[in-house]
């Protein structure tokens, strides 16, 4: 086993204080994580300019992180369950799959929208903890390609792996985000999502 992998694994997901005070406290400082890390980077954020964004003291930190690295762990992991939290949430009443798709795709733009720092710390983390980084992506993946076999068995999609599916799908919604949310700071127009529902439910090739 890697050093790499063995570190990401001592990574605990953190339990949510019992308190409705300490909760809002967790999240303001993984509030101002976001921000210190997408400004600054992995290397040049502090504790301190944490703390001083999250109007904490370096004392309350300690009681929720034991170092920079490993805030830095919890916050990619706290961003990875709220990207498939915002999708979830968005296709929780659709029609079918095709509908799922759409609206998971402008679910996953308005996040990035919402959450410029998304892209930098997501790839910051690579270099920190590869094994957390390729986590990132494999949570997303895991239970999307799950959904997709799903619907392939009712019918709602033609026969084909999930998983092949679900990694590509990603990368389409990946480059969408960084086009529009990040480098634009605006959401994906409508008729560029239409154009993608068209190259999903129909492909390039004539017919």
């Amino acid at each position: 086993m890697s050093k790499q992998t063995e570190s990401a694994e001592k990574v605990v997901p953190l339990k949510p204080p019992a308190t409705s005070r300490g909760r809002a406290t967790l999240a303001r400082l993984l509030a101002a994580a976001e921000a210190e890390f997408g400004q600054k980077g992995y290397h040049a954020a502090s504790v301190a300019g944490i703390t001083n964004e999250a109007g904490v003291g370096q004392g309350t930190w300690y009681l929720y992180f034991k170092s920079k690295e490993d805030a830095f762990r919890h916050l990619v992991q706290d961003i990875g369950a709220g990207v498939r939290r915002a999708m979830a949430q968005a296709v929780a009443a659709t029609s079918d799959q095709m509908d799922a798709e759409r609206r998971g795709l402008e679910a996953f733009v308005r996040y990035v929208h919402e959450h410029p720092h998304l892209y930098r710390i997501v790839q910051e983390s690579q270099f920190v903890d590869e094994a957390l980084f390729r986590g990132y992506y494999r949570g997303i993946a895991e239970g999307y390609a799950a959904a997709l076999n799903a619907a392939a068995a009712r019918g709602e999609l033609l026969p084909g792996d999930g998983e092949t599916r679900a990694w590509a799908i990603m990368g389409i919604g990946h480059f969408l985000g960084l086009r529009y949310a990040v480098w634009e700071g605006r959401k994906a127009p409508e008729a560029v999502v239409d154009e993608i529902m068209r190259l999903l439910e129909h492909g390039m090739a004539p017919r």
